[in-house]
């Protein structure tokens, strides 16, 4: 195996930009959350970066990249525990190292799971959905990586493109998170109280650092410092700038008021959409794509509020539905392969990675409810987790207005 160093450095500042992503992802929720529950939204993230991480290394990826045990549905326990750290990852010709490419799709599984937090905001047990994270990352998660990222995954055979994870993480996450508000029930009061982000400035340093982070996300996909890794860094970029200003078009036109809330969803719903295709498509396809998902982003927040599912932070609606607008797109605006054919073989895709995702995760999260728990008390809920359950709080005013007085 050929090992060059320029690819090794750049898959390996891919994954950290990836990491980052998590912590950006726990001020954007944070930000959006009520001040009572901001710190729990945060160190639920910071568990998750934990709690997958073990997971991922112990077991998960074996199972997403190991030998394929036969139908190309999961892996063989052969790199369990990372064993066999200088083989070939199979189907894989890397010109980095094995442990490059796993600490990097580490990272993928980690975000992936820490966007459900957004579902559960206000009510999630802090130790029922660790939990809940370290079997998802196992049931759901390692078999959609498996079918589509390796070589020997059967979409992967049947010619489905997913660049760096419009299935595997942003349709997988939505399906998910669908199940997970089902399964949590709505938080007390919605939708008839009120429940406002309490810092939008936290909201927006959030999305500036999830925006960051996708590049490593999307050009490092490619794994290589190559061409493809251009295209798709720029095509990270107009996606971005084309979905944030999709959304900010349709919410004007819907409420006269372009918002700042609207801006930052709308960037992320145009990374979204470009996940699956970022290295497929030119740069003009890119701005269609990205524009379409902040569109569809905006459109598909207002459906919990008809369909009466409490997704308190909108993970159905930006990730998924734009997930979905983006692998589709793919079909039809790929440089190479773009047709009827592939257009079937995406929608295929997205068929199963919602079935399989929504009903394991309900599965799985009554499974934890149940047992472990994973809702917290009513009493806990109107009081706040930040102080009911970490026994902290964010803002501390009372020793302000003491430090003032002295």
């Amino acid at each position: 195996m050929h090992v060059d160093a320029g690819d090794t450095a750049w898959v390996l500042g891919s994954a950290a930009l990836v990491l980052f992503m998590t912590p950006g992802l726990a001020l954007f929720y944070g930000g959006m959350v009520r001040s009572k529950h901001v710190l729990a939204m945060m160190v639920q993230n910071l568990g998750t970066i934990a709690v997958v991480s073990v997971v991922w290394a112990v077991l998960a990826y074996s199972l997403a990249f190991g030998p394929d045990a036969g139908g190309g549905f999961i892996g063989t326990l052969h790199l369990a525990g990372l064993a066999h750290p200088t083989a070939q990852v199979p189907g894989f010709n890397l010109t980095v190292p094995p442990l490059a490419f796993a600490t990097f799709q580490m990272m993928f599984a980690v975000i992936t799971a820490a966007l459900l937090t957004g579902t559960g905001a206000d009510r999630m047990r802090f130790n029922g959905f660790l939990v809940f994270a370290s079997v998802w990352a196992i049931v759901v998660y390692a078999p959609i990586a498996h079918w589509v990222f390796s070589p020997e995954g059967w979409l992967f055979k049947r010619g489905v493109l997913d660049f760096a994870g419009g299935n595997v993480v942003e349709i997988d996450s939505g399906a998910s998170a669908l199940a997970l508000a089902f399964v949590l029930g709505r938080r007390r009061g919605w939708p008839r109280d009120v429940m406002a982000p309490h810092s939008l400035p936290l909201t927006v340093l959030g999305a500036g650092i999830l925006w960051f982070g996708w590049f490593g996300f999307n050009a490092g996909s490619a794994l290589a410092a190559n061409g493809v890794a251009a295209q798709a860094f720029v095509s990270t970029q107009l996606a971005a700038c084309a979905g944030l200003l999709g959304w900010l078009v349709v919410e004007r036109w819907r409420t006269g008021h372009a918002t700042t809330l609207g801006a930052a969803s709308g960037a992320v719903a145009g990374l979204v959409a470009i996940t699956p295709a970022a290295g497929y498509v030119n740069a003009m396809a890119a701005l269609l794509i990205g524009f379409l998902g902040g569109i569809t982003g905006v459109l598909a927040v207002a459906v919990k509020f008809k369909f009466r599912y409490d997704d308190s932070l909108d993970v159905v609606g930006v990730h998924g539905a734009c997930g979905v607008v983006g692998t589709l797109m793919l079909g039809v605006l790929a440089m190479h392969g773009a047709g009827l054919h592939l257009l079937r073989e995406q929608a295929l895709a997205v068929a199963v990675t919602i079935a399989w995702a929504f009903t394991l995760t309900y599965l799985i999260a009554t499974v934890v409810q149940r047992t472990v728990g994973l809702r917290v008390s009513p009493e806990i809920e109107v009081e706040g987790l930040d102080t009911a359950v970490h026994a902290e709080s964010a803002y501390d005013f009372g020793n302000v207005r003491a430090g003032r007085m002295g």
